[in-house]
């Protein structure tokens, strides 16, 4: 028995692919367990960023509004 697989077939079976991956990967992102590893990667932008150890006295001064 010869099966012709048609252009409709094909492009039925390639939205079944990609519902069931988006799907999973929904599930995934929003999983409770990822929460924490979520939460930490949130803050790698600001990771390499230097923390000062104390304030600069140019920080801690404050400017006047008089013209």
């Amino acid at each position: 028995m010869v099966v012709e697989i048609s252009t409709g077939m094909i492009r039925g079976l390639g939205t079944v692919v990609v519902l069931v991956a988006f799907v999973g990967l929904t599930l995934w992102v929003f999983s409770a367990r990822r929460g924490p590893e979520f939460a930490e990667a949130r803050l790698l932008p600001f990771a390499d960023e230097p923390q000062p150890d104390h304030p600069t006295p140019e920080e801690t001064a404050t400017r006047s509004t008089r013209p």
